[in-house]
């Protein structure tokens, strides 16, 4: 519902993608003279509208179902924006979109949990693939022997993740540097499938959206809502987590009684 949200805030775009591409420029493109440009107004309102459109194109990708009609969305905004009569009252334009959207995203939300367990149940028959109590399946690609961490363990891996239809969202192994974190700070999947490894072994993770990113996903839309994911992961240490110290327990000594002098009656 995001991007959605940040289609009716589109003013609110602008100013945070000028802000982006300030920072961060893609290229540079030639200005070219047009007659609309007759003076700082005209020049600052096609320079919206193009902003506007820029960020509507963009966020229309994310629409759930993947379909609009652009012709009618300007239709619209224009009617909005010249005070016009239009086909729909405010009002019931709103509800009717947000109604929309909700049943589009249930929709979406249907098909990659259907498309998730379809994989699963596949995958299961396969040869030397192990489904452990919670739904987590892995196959061992490098066997070793040795300690195995713990959940409060840190670890250091290499890993490489993957959407079911092959999609490549992350990579330690491509960006050349191994990553180091607590073992319970991870989704699910990993804190119980690491814990099965030993140093130098690599295992191939099959994991549910439940024990994975859940029905939000992650990373900007890299990993969508209810995905299945796939993991190859290479366990190259295990750092223990510290013991701590037992705090002596020592009892507060009780502080003497200080004797009151005596008044002296007046004579």
């Amino acid at each position: 519902m995001k991007k959605t949200v940040l289609i009716l805030a589109a003013i609110s775009l602008v100013f945070a993608t000028s802000e982006a591409k300030s920072k961060k420029p893609e290229k540079t493109i030639p200005q070219v003279p047009v007659n609309v440009l007759t003076n700082g107004v005209d020049s600052m309102s096609y320079a919206l509208g193009l902003n506007v459109g820029s960020d509507f194109a963009k966020n229309l990708k994310g629409i759930p179902g993947g379909k609009s009609n652009v012709d009618l969305l300007i239709k619209g905004f224009t009617t909005a924006m010249r005070g016009d009569s239009s086909l729909m009252k405010p009002e019931v334009a709103m509800e009717f979109f947000k109604s929309y959207i909700a049943k589009a995203q249930t929709k979406d939300a249907d098909v990659k949990k259907a498309a998730g367990d379809k994989f699963l149940s596949d995958n299961k028959t396969k040869d030397s693939v192990i489904t452990t109590a919670s739904g987590l399946q892995y196959k061992v690609l490098v066997a070793k022997d040795g300690p195995k961490p713990q959940s409060t363990d840190s670890v250091k891996v290499h890993y490489q993740g993957f959407l079911i239809d092959g999609t490549k969202f992350d990579s330690s192994v491509d960006r050349g540097e191994p990553i180091t974190f607590p073992l319970n700070q991870v989704i699910p999947g990993w804190t119980e499938g690491v814990q099965l490894m030993s140093v130098g072994s690599k295992y191939k993770f099959f994991v549910p959206y439940t024990l994975g990113y859940g029905e939000k996903g992650a990373g900007n839309g890299a990993i969508p809502g209810y995905s299945t994911l796939i993991f190859e992961v290479e366990l190259l240490g295990i750092k223990p987590l510290k013991a701590v110290a037992p705090v002596a327990d020592v009892k507060p000594v009780a502080p003497k009684a200080v004797k009151k002098p005596v008044a002296k009656h007046a004579k």
